[in-house]
């Protein structure tokens, strides 16, 4: 098993960051009317996901960690 030593040796945040990159490859595509809408949702919470992660893991508690982490998983909801 790889050693984590950073928050982007974390498989949660490569995926989010796959996901974000995703997110905005289709969003693209949306009308132009949607731009402020739910374009603009869909990509900052997309993008809080691995930023929430790579926050959290630079945390000195367990509890902020977990604070961080939890935000990040609010924003797939």
């Amino acid at each position: 098993m790889q050693k984590i030593t950073s928050y982007t040796d974390l498989k949660v945040w490569q995926e989010g960051c796959r996901l974000a990159t995703l997110i905005y490859m289709i969003s693209s595509e949306f009308p132009k009317t949607e731009q402020f809408g739910i374009t603009d949702q869909m990509r900052r919470a997309v993008v809080s996901i691995p930023s929430n992660i790579a926050e959290g893991f630079g945390r000195a508690s367990a509890k902020e960690k977990t604070q961080f982490y939890y935000i990040a998983k609010g924003s797939l909801a």
